[in-house]
């Protein structure tokens, strides 16, 4: 039972800190949550060894690309 309430305790403790910072500063309202930025995506670049490059992947030599980038 102790365990149980302890459980419950520390998950709505959790939940109140992520609920804060998903917060409209400027008008108080609670907002959607940005996904958090992958640093390693970011800082990466794509290197294709057998194809060409095409937006955020690569494709075949072959191909056409109808992606920007």
């Amino acid at each position: 039972m102790k365990l149980l309430a302890i459980t419950i305790a520390l998950t709505l403790a959790s939940g109140g800190a992520f609920a804060a910072q998903c917060k409209d500063k400027a008008t108080g309202r609670f907002i959607t949550c940005p996904p958090p930025a992958s640093a390693a995506a970011a800082t990466t670049p794509i290197k294709c060894v057998k194809g060409k490059r095409c937006g955020g992947s690569c494709i075949a030599m072959s191909k056409v690309c109808h992606k920007p980038g």
